[in-house]
């Protein structure tokens, strides 16, 4: 019943990310039965969030193991190279309650932009969709794409500095 309901937006989720049906059929079953093991104790108030977190988990799990060898490349190197000066260091780990904090200030922040805008950042950043991808799917060149883009991460910037968390 999940697989139905959620399925598609799953597989093409972790598809994006994976680049692979196979990958991403996979994923989804790995996904599936940690629900299956996990739900019982916990009740999430948004199941597809959940769902989605624990695939996007999953697929980036995956693939760092499948491309261990292979450094640089690849649109989830790219996307967090643009997030880079907004997101903590490796070695300057946060404390939980400032995680929580700094996703609370970033859900407010998309909630303040526009639907198209919404949607592209999170497909950009979520979902590692590529430019040409994007630009495809929101009918706009893949210069316009990166421009704005570039212009979110910069909003983005100002408003966690005006929350205190940068």
């Amino acid at each position: 019943m999940i697989a139905e309901q959620y399925g598609a937006l799953c597989r093409s989720a972790a598809r994006d990310i994976l680049g692979s049906e196979q990958d991403a059929e996979e994923c989804l079953n790995d996904a599936l039965l940690q629900i299956w093991n996990t739900i019982p104790p916990v009740q999430p108030e948004n199941f597809c969030a959940y769902l989605l977190k624990i695939l996007r988990n999953e697929a980036l799990d995956r693939y760092k193991s499948g491309r261990r060898s292979k450094r640089g490349g690849g649109q989830q190197t790219a996307a967090l190279d643009e997030l880079s000066e907004l997101l903590p260091a490796s070695d300057n780990v946060l404390s939980e309650l400032e995680q929580r904090e700094l996703l609370a200030a970033i859900t407010r922040f998309l909630q303040s932009l526009p639907q198209k805008h919404r949607d592209l950042f999170i497909r950009r950043y979520w979902r590692f969709s590529s430019f040409t991808d994007l630009a495809r799917d929101f009918d706009m060149r893949e210069n316009n794409v990166q421009v704005t883009l570039s212009r979110l991460r910069k909003k983005l910037k100002h408003y966690l500095r005006g929350e205190g968390l940068l």
